[in-house]
């Protein structure tokens, strides 16, 4: 496995966050952003997808989001304005100085990564995985879930619908407060706002994935939108290396 070299920038109101960096100096900037309660790592690293693209030709830049992994987590509300991530992520760009380069999200990656390409980012090619149509616009009732998983953290059940996000949260010590803020932070993405996404953009979402509505009717929304459908449900599509051989075939295409 290649060699992971981790750097901080500050993001929006002085929040440090972590950059995990891995590939040759010389391979094509690639920038990835892991899905709620994950990590660069558990999402990109651990099951093999971030050394599958390295393999590629491709040099990664896979950010801890803020209240993840080992990027700060304010208490602060004013450390959690609208889009917060998206300004994360602005900055982010703009401190590895890259200008031609590919950005691909998972789940609320995938939101973060939408929500910068219409704040004004210009990625030469988009990946929007795990996330589909009515996902990207019905970002309050999904939000609700995970704000009601938060509240009722402790005593949910085996069999409850939250119960997974529950083990998830204990399994990556996720700090709650702060990703209960985060969670108000984020915006809808209405369908008409699509349009602007003019990049070829890949819609990779597990077979049995339907957390965030249907990725075949997100490709077919969009102006150049591709979709591949890989093994899995919302948490184990990042598990098969399937995903990461699909996001390459569509970058070197």
């Amino acid at each position: 496995m290649h060699e992971i070299e981790t750097r901080t920038i500050e993001g929006f109101a002085d929040t440090r966050l972590a950059i995990h960096c891995m590939g040759e100096p010389g391979g094509r900037p690639l920038v990835l952003l892991h899905g709620l309660f994950s990590s660069a790592h558990v999402n990109w690293v651990k099951y093999g997808n971030a050394q599958l693209l390295v393999d590629a030709g491709f040099t990664l830049y896979m950010p801890d989001l803020r209240a993840h992994g080992e990027s700060e987590a304010p208490h602060d509300p004013r450390a959690y304005p609208e889009d917060v991530l998206v300004e994360d992520l602005k900055s982010t760009i703009a401190e590895l100085e890259l200008r031609d380069y590919d950005l691909g999200g998972f789940s609320l990656g995938s939101r973060t990564a939408a929500r910068g390409v219409l704040a004004g980012l210009k990625p030469r090619r988009l990946i929007l995985a795990g996330m589909g149509l009515s996902g990207l616009a019905g970002w309050a009732r999904r939000s609700a879930h995970f704000v009601d998983a938060i509240d009722r953290f402790g005593s949910i059940e085996r069999g409850d619908p939250a119960f997974v996000a529950q083990a998830f949260m204990k399994t990556m010590k996720i700090d709650r407060e702060a990703a209960r803020l985060l969670l108000g932070s984020v915006d809808d993405t209405a369908p008409g706002e699509l349009v602007k996404i003019t990049m070829p953009t890949l819609c990779v979402c597990g077979g049995d994935d339907f957390d965030n509505g249907n990725a075949r009717e997100l490709a077919e929304a969009l102006p150049d939108g591709h979709y591949a459908q890989t093994p899995g449900n919302h948490m184990s599509s990042v598990t098969f290396k399937d995903m990461g051989r699909a996001m390459a075939e569509f970058l070197l295409s």
